[in-house]
């Protein structure tokens, strides 16, 4: 038998950020994000060899493990590892043989949530394979836990969330570590109309988030008062956001988007760089209304807010720098996965 199982990237609209831990567990956070056609991928298929196959080409690693409860930990295929291991030690199942293989449409570090998306992939897969009782939140729950608990990886709490139940959603992050999604009814004109306007561009260079991320937590921890006030507004922007977004309102939220990237700033001193900033300043002179760098920043995508009448001209002018764009539309479902049965006698046309 095989299994199948993809789940989607996320844009992070407002409040990104504010679901890092310490600040999330000091002020509680808020998130407004949504899913787009990029994905994560993985496939298992179930082998009699008595060992693990396992093949990430993102990571560029392909090993064979004899099958054993569990597996080490040594950087090479981490999360596809991380979760056979949390799932061994949770469900008590026998050693497992299969075949594993997973991918990822963008590359890793692009600011759209890869690593926990791929985590909540991979989870979705034996979730199906091995018929476990775990609904979207569950899957969440343990994708965080696996990925900042288990492998002691940096990073929020919104990724999980988006992947598991796509869409648009609205999420708080409140002190006691209780997360609520709440999805948002937005209308189809809307959701075009932000499609239309909105324009994703790829820096061509990846990041490790670590190093943003570790230094938002200390500047929380500390409470220095500059990043903190920054954090505060950044939550603001979530709750207009969501209002602008429901009404339709392009223009306010280009007004927010740019607000929030400002304070982001505020947050790290490595969210921005020349490259980073060379794109807005393109962007904006071409035409553009607001930008922000998707994820924990320093690299990866940038979301540019513009004129539809302008986008093509808004293109042309970013063509010009290292990266290019990439299109894609916004989609309302969250991770999935199938089964496919041998089909060995079905005759084929």
């Amino acid at each position: 038998m095989t299994i199948r199982s993809k789940a989607p990237m996320r844009l992070g609209l407002a409040g990104g950020g504010t679901d890092v831990s310490p600040y999330c567990d000091l002020y509680g956070g808020l998130v407004l994000n949504a899913t787009i056609n990029l994905y994560a991928h993985c496939t298992i298929e179930e082998t009699t060899d008595g060992c693990i196959h396992i093949l990430s080409y993102d990571s560029d690693a392909e090993e064979t493990y004899p099958s054993v409860p569990q597996l080490s930990i040594d950087g090479n295929a981490s999360l596809i590892k991380g979760v056979y291991n949390r799932l061994m030690t949770d469900y008590h199942f026998p050693p497992l043989s299969f075949r594993i293989t997973t991918w990822n449409d963008v590359p890793p570090g692009s600011g759209l949530g890869t690593s926990s998306t791929m985590v909540v992939c991979i989870l979705k897969a034996f979730v199906e394979w091995l018929n476990l009782p775990l609904g979207d939140y569950e899957v969440a729950k343990l994708a965080f836990e696996i990925e900042r608990n288990d492998l002691r990886l940096s990073g929020g709490k919104q990724d999980q969330f988006a992947a598991a139940f796509g869409g648009f959603n609205y999420m708080e992050f409140h002190q006691d570590g209780t997360v609520i999604v709440n999805p948002l009814r937005i209308k189809r004109w809307i959701i075009d109309e932000l499609e239309e306007s909105t324009l994703l561009f790829f820096t061509g260079r990846s990041r490790s988030s670590a190093a943003i991320i570790d230094e938002q937590k200390k500047n929380a921890q500390k409470g220095n008062q500059q990043a903190v006030e920054a954090m505060h507004q950044i939550k603001q922007t979530a709750i207009d956001t969501k209002q602008a977004l429901l009404k339709g309102d392009i223009n306010t939220l280009a007004h927010i988007l740019h607000q929030g990237w400002e304070n982001k700033k505020r947050m790290a001193h490595q969210i921005s760089n020349p490259m980073i900033e060379e794109a807005m300043e393109t962007a904006l002179k071409a035409g553009a209304k607001a930008g922000k760098v998707s994820g924990a920043g320093g690299g990866g995508f940038i979301m540019f807010i513009v004129d539809p009448k302008k986008k093509k001209h808004v293109e042309q002018a970013l063509s010009h720098l290292d990266g290019h764009v990439i299109p894609f539309t916004f989609c309302d479902s969250g991770a999935h996965g199938w089964k496919l049965y041998p089909t060995d006698n079905i005759q084929h046309f």
